[in-house]
């Protein structure tokens, strides 16, 4: 499945463009970072995908047909979203979170069957949080609720998957692990579009970035042929010249001192490894 964005506009009532003639393709199998300051536009681009924006011009398609023309249930099993941020009314469990993913196979008022609970475990499984599954989804930590979110949109099972900022609550190791997922992820024929403003995460897995900056895309690049300096440049629309440091005595009195900190929960892969430093006055 292919998206293709075409001349995408969007402004809200009374006010400039947020977005302004935003053009860009995924095909299948891609990873597409697109990357960018606060305030870029990134977010008003991902509300438009995803159809909570329909006053916009220009042309948001999957295989040639218009988003707009897609039913809930249709968008649902061509694109799963995970959000940054999300906030549980009720108290669900992790694996009645990862099940919601699933309720495009259901009737309104009918149970998921055990066939349909297996899958949303292997999903939970996968993301190395099976172990949570009868916990508290509000009670988890916010890294972990992220990757119970991610379990969810694996069950929808949809060959597009959006992810807004979806690494800014996690460790560097369920970073890493989610890493490894994504890239599992298009290796099977699935698309990624992912949205983020860290440079080392885009240079790791990305094929291909689209820098925006004050709502236009001012570039696009593959990763093999780009480095984080002029990811930089684009992103804040000049050179970024280090400040310079003043080298200062370190050789005060010690206020703080970490030596060889540890801590791995169980069942969890490790948070800290062998942290040491020393602060002093």
């Amino acid at each position: 499945m292919t998206l293709t964005v075409s001349h995408l506009t969007f402004a809200y009532p009374k006010a400039p463009p947020v977005l302004e003639d935003v053009s860009f393709t995924v095909p299948a199998g891609d990873f597409l970072s697109v990357l960018g300051a606060n305030g870029a536009g990134k977010s008003t681009l991902f509300r438009c995908l995803l159809g909570g924006l329909e006053g916009y011009t220009g042309a948001i398609s999957l295989d040639g047909r218009d988003v707009r023309t897609f039913s809930r249930r249709e968008l649902a099993a061509r694109i799963a979203y995970i959000p940054q941020i999300h906030r549980p009314t009720f108290g669900y469990s992790a694996l009645d979170t990862a099940l919601m993913g699933l309720t495009r196979h259901l009737s309104p008022f009918q149970s998921p069957s055990k066939a349909l609970e297996q899958q949303a475990l292997t999903a939970l499984e996968q993301l190395g949080v099976a172990h949570l599954a009868q916990r508290n989804f509000a009670a988890l930590s916010g890294g972990e609720q992220q990757l119970v979110l991610i379990a969810r949109a694996l069950c929808q099972q949809s060959e597009l998957l959006i992810m807004d900022e979806p690494t800014a609550v996690l460790t560097p190791q369920e970073s890493e692990h989610l890493m490894q997922f994504i890239k599992d992820f298009t290796a099977k024929g699935s698309s990624v579009v992912f949205i983020t403003h860290k440079m080392k995460e885009v240079m790791e897995v990305a094929d291909r970035i689209v820098v925006m900056r004050n709502g236009v895309v001012v570039d696009e690049v593959r990763r093999a042929d780009t480095d984080e300096q002029q990811l930089a440049r684009l992103m804040i629309g000049q050179e970024i010249v280090p400040p310079a440091r003043d080298q200062k005595d370190c050789t005060g009195d010690p206020v703080l001192t970490l030596r060889d900190v540890s801590l791995q929960e169980k069942h969890a892969a490790p948070l800290l490894s062998g942290i040491s430093f020393t602060i002093r006055q």
